[in-house]
């Protein structure tokens, strides 16, 4: 089987919205990939895990499930028999009876982290200043732009809900460790990566490296959908 045969979906992180895929989508269409952005609702783990389950449903055949940040959670919710491979983008993973929130703040955040608490909807926003403060300083002044604009909260239903028993537990995953991460903590996302055993690639990048490093980003979904074509037709 041929990587064109092999599928990509794409879930977004808390504070983003599909676009954040973008240079990701554009990359791996170019290379005869088809990939499609999971719209999540960021109103509770279960939603977002429902509405991941529902774009699940409309691809075919075999696929690769890729998660940035707070999604990671999302895509190891899943339970459909159409994911043969993880893909994490300096996410989240928490273990069964875990919190998104445990991980998240399971050490001190980077100076330059943004302090995070629900608005008077009891929802969380992103301070516009945190974009180019931590969550995509390497990008450039036109993506920080967008990234505000369409930038979603989140609630905290999303993070305050043990998880159940991981997908990463039953399929091979991949980890692209962000070095210079300031939302997420790089040794957190070392330990969760070691924990799952997935195959790690590690880069000196910010926390958003499907805008600020798309190359990196698709030559570890590559890795991951040539794995995964080489395991079905074996």
């Amino acid at each position: 089987m041929s990587n064109e045969n092999v599928s990509v979906v794409l879930a977004h992180g808390a504070w983003a919205d599909g676009s954040s895929w973008a240079r990701v989508i554009t990359a791996l269409d170019a290379e005869g990939i088809t990939a499609v952005a999971a719209p999540l609702p960021l109103n509770s783990l279960a939603d977002d895990v429902a509405a991941l389950n529902r774009t699940l449903d409309r691809v075919a055949g075999p696929v690769v499930l890729v998660g940035h940040a707070y999604a990671g959670a999302v895509i190891a919710g899943t339970r459909s028999p159409h994911v043969k491979a993880l893909v994490y983008v300096a996410a989240l993973a928490p273990d069964e009876g875990e919190t998104v929130a445990d991980v998240f703040y399971r050490l001190p955040p980077h100076p330059f982290a943004p302090k995070l608490a629900p608005d008077a909807n009891g929802l969380i926003w992103l301070p516009e200043s945190a974009f180019a403060a931590a969550f995509a300083q390497g990008a450039r002044s036109e993506d920080l732009a967008v990234l505000a604009a369409v930038q979603r909260p989140i609630s905290p239903a999303c993070i305050t809900v043990p998880v159940g028993r991981p997908l990463w537990k039953d399929v091979p995953s991949w980890f692209l460790v962000a070095e210079d991460d300031r939302m997420i903590a790089p040794e957190t996302q070392r330990s969760m990566a070691a924990r799952m055993q997935a195959t790690v690639r590690s880069h000196p990048v910010d926390h958003t490296p499907i805008v600020t490093a798309p190359k990196l980003v698709t030559d570890i979904i590559r890795e991951a959908v040539s794995a995964v074509a080489g395991q079905i037709n074996s």
